[in-house]
């Protein structure tokens, strides 16, 4: 019989924080997701790639709680999970930031950090906001993640695309999520704004999340990755480590390497001086 001090086996073997197995979803007879499986562990990077339309959003949805999966299994820390809404996600350990951020843009970068969880001084009728412990808070846990905020009471819609991201990245870590999802935190982005995200995606690995990364660039990816899942159509094209896999043949899976050369083939077919009404171009 094991003692109270004893860690539980299943950790230290690994239990995945989240892991998805043979997960499918259907929209009356339309199947958005199809026998996809996905590991999300303590300190590790997944990665979960595909174009538009290749279930990513679908996936989000039901590790974020939005929808339930119609078949597979779904574990949180290897307890089967149906998370019926966004709040039962959170209670579990499981933030998602949002690609188009739910932010406030004329309100301060520390009323967005806390908004919906706002400490409060004082009883009864004399209860208010305490600004003070927030403003600090605020700025504390940005400079813990190493974002250097010149002011916390600037309207947070003044800044960056990549600010706002790293500020909801930071405000997961302090609420104690243990699984971050970031859907295409980098897809409006610059490459030194993207830069600037991946850094801070790094961070909240270090800190000992578990994050999901979803995106359609395979170099940002292969980054910061630890695991790759390949999206098709709903369906798995691939799962790897990053010890098993190239950035090069991740792209060229990414892109449909095969489909891509099918394609080049015809188009050079296309070229031909006999698909140019039979005269060559000058």
């Amino acid at each position: 019989m094991s003692t109270a001090t004893e860690s539980d086996p299943r950790t230290e073997a690994g239990t995945p924080l989240v892991e998805l197995s043979d997960v499918s979803k259907y929209y009356g007879n339309v199947k958005a997701l199809e026998g996809v499986s996905l590991e999300v562990h303590a300190g590790e990077i997944s990665c979960v790639l595909g174009d538009n339309g290749a279930g990513k959003s679908t996936l989000i949805k039901i590790i974020a709680g939005l929808h339930q999966h119609d078949a597979g299994s779904f574990t949180i820390e290897g307890e089967e999970a149906r998370l019926s809404s966004p709040r039962e996600a959170l209670d579990r350990g499981i933030a998602t930031v949002y690609q188009d951020l739910a932010v406030v843009p004329l309100m301060p970068v520390w009323r967005n950090f806390f908004l919906g969880s706002e400490p409060t001084k004082g009883f009864g009728p004399f209860k208010h906001l305490d600004a003070r412990a927030m403003r600090e808070t605020t700025r504390s846990e940005l400079l813990r993640m190493g974002i250097d905020l010149r002011d916390v009471d600037q309207p947070i819609g003044t800044l960056s695309g990549g600010e706002r991201q790293c500020v909801a990245i930071a405000r997961a870590v302090y609420f104690g999520a243990k699984v971050l999802v970031l859907d295409e935190p980098t897809a409006a982005l610059g490459v030194k704004q993207s830069g600037v995200v991946l850094k801070y995606v790094a961070a909240a690995r270090d800190a000992g999340l578990g994050v999901v990364l979803i995106t359609h660039n395979p170099h940002h990816a292969y980054l910061v990755g630890d695991r790759f899942v390949l999206l098709k159509r709903g369906t798995m094209a691939g799962s790897h480590l990053k010890s098993e896999i190239a950035l090069e043949e991740l792209t060229r899976q990414m892109a449909g390497g095969s489909e891509l050369e099918q394609l080049s083939h015809e188009l050079e077919r296309a070229q031909g001086p006999e698909h140019l009404g039979g005269h060559p171009m000058h």
